[in-house]
Formats: C-alpha cells, structure tokens, sequence
C-alpha cells in the first residue's frame, strides 16, 4: 500500500496533480487554507493509491512525496 504526504502549507493549489491521477483520488481540501492562502492538495480513499507517484511528478514545487510499503 502507498502513503502520500503533502507539504500542505508549500501548496499553491495549482490542481495540477489533480489532472494526473489515474484513481481520481487526488482533490484540493474544501475546509482548509494554508499558509499561503490556498486551499491544498490531499488523497481521498488513500486505500485506493497505487503509489504510481504521477502527482509526485506533476508538482511545480515539490510538496507531494509518495511512499509504497
């Protein structure tokens, strides 16, 4: 199983990793804001990652890290 972490608060919420899941599993957060001002990338249903790391490569800052067992 893959575990993804995201450096919520380096997110500028560009959704680019969004666009790449191949699960549809990466959303932005609707109930939080960073410290940026933006609302953050994260993983819904982490269950169903498949730790491909694609949002991993997609992100212009690097805030996304995506680990497999």
């Amino acid at each position: 199983m893959a575990k993804v972490i995201f450096k919520e608060d380096k997110c500028k919420g560009c959704k680019l990793c969004t666009t790449v899941c191949p699960k549809h599993i990466v959303t932005m957060t609707a109930d939080r804001i960073n410290a940026k001002g933006f609302h953050p990338a994260t993983v819904i249903e982490t269950e169903k990652c498949i730790g491909c790391a694609f949002c991993a490569t997609m992100c212009p800052d690097c805030v996304i890290t995506v680990m497999k067992d």
